[in-house]
């Protein structure tokens, strides 16, 4: 029966694969530099917009948004916020973005913050143009296919990359599943990328959110189908700039050449697996965002070396050419370096506090977190390894003892 799936799964992906050589893959237009936030209202107005819908969470709407504020009053350039994005965005938060949006008659979306804020304010975009569609509608692979009123993106974590995806991960809250709406025209027009605005970045954020990227570029890079030249290429550019330079932003937040180098290491390994995809990692990790409430970042950076551990000669070739560019491992077999490279990866967690596993997983969810991890992961990820539910709950067990 497994042999039967894997057909139909690499089946699907191999012509998934040759379609998108057809679509067009944009980028968001980029906007760096310190106080670069400062221009966002002539991105605005260029567009014509009148009225903005300014989302974050609680902390950056008291922190970083009034700084857009005062920009977007100087400029004449009317706006409403909305402030109760918190991790793992649900239903109900996209729901009420949209309401507030069409209620006030608003044209455009600012979404400041790591990628909760951008997530919710994607979601929010994609309801505005289908007002009567829910989001559960809405989940998987291109259910919007409208134009979504101009969309700036600011973050303010070197992380999600979600200001060059076309992803927005939502968590039902009634069955904490949790599943992404993805769509090409969800890619925002524009990314502000100001390192000034991830100074004041706890340690623990900056490092949970640069694994994230490295999980993004790592998994786009070990693909066997959707990959091209620029998806390898910009997977290896943000490997390494994250390995030269993650541990500088955290052990020193006021470093600004290793926040705009953070920053652009996750812009380029969002976009690379925007279009290569991501794989079992981020299905493990999801499940553990819906049940617990785990932060994203946290549970990629946990996930991610057990499971290329797991997938092992599958990914032996992509992770020692990693080795070779990261400096991490340049002489021996693919197999020497590929291991040198989880363990550095595991070296990297350890030195920044990133615990080695969860202890708070119930067994009795194990069946559930396998189910939805299957699902989302079967047949859209291009994953070296495709995984059956017994596999699926091995590796999450590992998970809970390597705690």
């Amino acid at each position: 029966m497994d042999a039967v799936k894997n057909a139909y799964y690499r089946t699907y992906q191999f012509f998934f694969d040759i379609g998108a050589r057809f679509l067009y893959w944009r980028k968001p237009i980029t906007v760096t530099g310190e106080g670069s936030l400062a221009k966002a209202p002539e991105l605005f107005k260029k567009n014509g917009v009148k009225k903005v819908m300014i989302v974050t969470g609680r902390t950056v709407g008291k922190t970083i948004a009034p700084i857009a504020m005062e920009a977007l009053d100087k400029a004449g350039i009317a706006y409403v916020h909305y402030s109760e994005v918190s991790a793992n965005p649900t239903v109900k938060v996209v729901d009420e973005i949209q309401d507030m949006f069409l209620s006030n008659n608003c044209d455009g979306f600012l979404a400041i913050g790591g990628g909760s804020p951008m997530d919710a304010a994607k979601g929010a975009a994609a309801r505005v143009v289908h007002p009567h569609k829910p989001v559960n509608k809405m989940a998987g692979l291109f259910k919007v296919m409208h134009k979504i009123p101009t969309f700036v993106a600011v973050p303010t974590t070197a992380g999600t990359g979600s200001e060059t995806t076309i992803a927005a991960v939502i968590t039902d809250q009634e069955t904490h599943h949790k599943y992404a709406i993805m769509d090409l025209c969800l890619v925002p027009k524009y990314a502000i990328l100001d390192p000034e605005l991830t100074r004041n970045l706890p340690p623990k954020t900056t490092s949970t959110t640069g694994m994230d990227a490295l999980t993004h570029a790592v998994e786009a890079y070990v693909s066997v189908k959707l990959t091209t030249k620029e998806t390898d290429q910009l997977a290896e550019e943000a490997t390494v700039a994250i390995f030269k330079y993650l541990e500088r932003a955290y052990n020193d937040g006021n470093d600004m050449e290793a926040r705009q180098e953070m920053l652009m290491a996750a812009y380029k390994a969002g976009f690379a697996f925007t279009r290569a995809g991501v794989g079992n990692v981020h299905a493990i990790a999801h499940t553990l965002g819906g049940l617990y409430n785990t932060p994203h970042g946290l549970a990629n950076a946990v996930i991610l070396p057990i499971v290329l551990e797991d997938y092992g000669s599958a990914v032996y070739k992509d992770l020692a050419r990693l080795a070779e560019l990261t400096g991490t491992k340049t002489t021996g077999t693919d197999e020497e370096k590929a291991k040198a490279f989880i363990a550095e990866i595991r070296a990297m967690n350890k030195r920044m506090n990133i615990p080695t596993g969860f202890d708070n997983i119930k067994q009795e969810d194990i069946p559930q977190m396998a189910e939805w991890a299957l699902k989302e992961a079967n047949p859209t990820y291009p994953v070296p390894v495709l995984y059956n539910k017994a596999r699926m709950i091995k590796v999450i067990n590992r998970i809970i003892d390597e705690a």
